[in-house]
């Protein structure tokens, strides 16, 4: 009686479950009763609005944020296992395990002898990867950038370093608050043709998906203040 932990992808952009989710994700939500959650009130809206027919108040969520102990989960996992119960990781959006503290509960579920079942959803990172025009045969996703100025710029200098010198596509988020900011450190630091994707509100109906040179963009940047946004660096 191990049980299985279901890897569940959410949205990218609110009211978009039916165009980019599944059947099979609604279905397994709808036949369970444990979930671990980045955020649990985010959790129970995105369950709430699926209508799989089941009461939320019937469910059962662990938080599984950044700050929750490792030994918690664990116990958690293990008493699930124990009683052979099946549990979702729902992510506060995309994929689950993924620039994510779900992959806390997918290492501890393999040390615990619980079968992982991933499916199939929307990822930030890949959908910008296939809409950038970039390599996808060598591609490195390096999360959030250094909120420091310096340590900043050093790290666009360093990205755009490993696109020239690898021959690889260079992957990177921001806090939504925190876009502008980042945007004029790349146009103020990065070599003027060097390629720069910019992929934002992914899958929402005002969803923007453009590839110029820095040079380009530095004439007409956009506006990307609270929008969820990949940037993606790649060679000359």
């Amino acid at each position: 009686m191990r049980g299985t932990l279901f890897l569940i992808p959410t949205v990218l952009a609110p009211g978009t479950a039916g165009e980019v989710l599944a059947p099979q994700v609604r279905e397994t939500i709808g036949r369970l009763d444990h979930f671990f959650a980045e955020n649990v009130r985010t959790a129970r809206r995105f369950i709430s609005e699926l209508k799989t027919g089941r009461a939320i108040d019937t469910l059962t969520f662990f938080l599984l944020d950044k700050e929750t102990p490792e030994a918690e989960t664990a116990g958690q996992l293990q008493r699930l296992r124990e009683a052979g119960h099946d549990a979702g990781v729902l992510s506060e959006a995309g994929c689950p395990g993924v620039a994510d503290p779900g992959a806390v509960a997918v290492r501890l579920a393999h040390r615990l002898d619980i079968r992982v079942a991933p499916l199939v959803g929307p990822s930030s990172i890949l959908l910008a990867l296939m809409g950038s025009g970039f390599t996808g045969q060598s591609f490195a996703f390096h999360g959030y950038l250094p909120i420091d100025k310096a340590e900043r710029a050093k790290a666009v200098r360093y990205l755009e370093k490993e696109a020239q010198q690898k021959d690889q596509t260079q992957i990177f988020m921001e806090t939504p608050y925190r876009n502008n900011a980042l945007l004029e450190e790349l146009l103020r630091t990065c070599g003027p043709r060097t390629p720069l994707c910019i992929a934002t509100q992914l899958t929402a109906p005002d969803e923007f998906i453009r590839t110029m040179t820095v040079r380009e963009w530095q004439g007409q940047p956009p506006d990307l203040h609270k929008k969820p946004t990949v940037f993606l660096l790649y060679r000359a």
